[in-house]
């Protein structure tokens, strides 16, 4: 047989009438599918909530009534809360799982790290971890170089005498140095 590509044997107008016939079909039974969900919706709402029968009722059996509904109410609640939590928690379980499949494909670059200048005394602590607790102290061990200290002359900014000078207290202080 020829390797050529093959030639659709139906018509287009063929294919058109089938296309509708199909379209139709499956209209179709999405409208029995959601009559089929009302139902069931019907069917469990009639199942979990029976119709209230409120006549002929007194002021006590109503506020049973209402304490029975309110406790309905907050089982309810605690139910949807809990669906929430599991909807959600399987919701990231998924994207972590996607993250790792995108991992294994090797579709997830890896970052160019940059080095990192480290000290010995963390370059160790991170080798040896909790394991050794003492600070080694290369430095203990060199020798020690003393250097004479230059005596400098001090050198006052004359704004600062004269801020220090200013007011009773400056006025005090020079009475009392000059009568020593």
């Amino acid at each position: 047989m020829a390797d050529g590509p093959r030639k659709c044997k139906i018509s287009s107008s063929r294919r058109l009438g089938l296309k509708i016939k199909l379209l139709a079909a499956a209209a179709q039974m999405l409208q029995e599918e959601k009559t089929q969900r009302m139902k069931e919706r019907e069917s469990t709402l009639s199942e979990r909530l029976p119709p209230l029968n409120l006549s002929g009722l007194s002021q006590q059996e109503l506020q049973d009534l209402c304490k029975d509904l309110h406790r309905r109410i907050d089982v309810v609640d605690e139910e949807r809360y809990d669906a929430g939590l599991k909807v959600s928690k399987n919701d990231k379980e998924i994207e972590d799982l996607k993250l790792k499949i995108t991992e294994i494909q090797s579709k997830f670059m890896k970052p160019h790290l940059k080095r990192v200048k480290i000290s010995a005394e963390d370059m160790l602590s991170v080798l040896l971890g909790s394991r050794q607790k003492e600070s080694f102290d290369f430095k203990a061990n060199l020798k020690t170089v003393k250097k004479e200290d230059e005596k400098k002359e001090e050198v006052t900014d004359w704004r600062k005498n004269v801020e220090a000078m200013s007011g009773m207290e400056g006025r005090k202080k020079l009475f009392d140095t000059s009568g020593n």
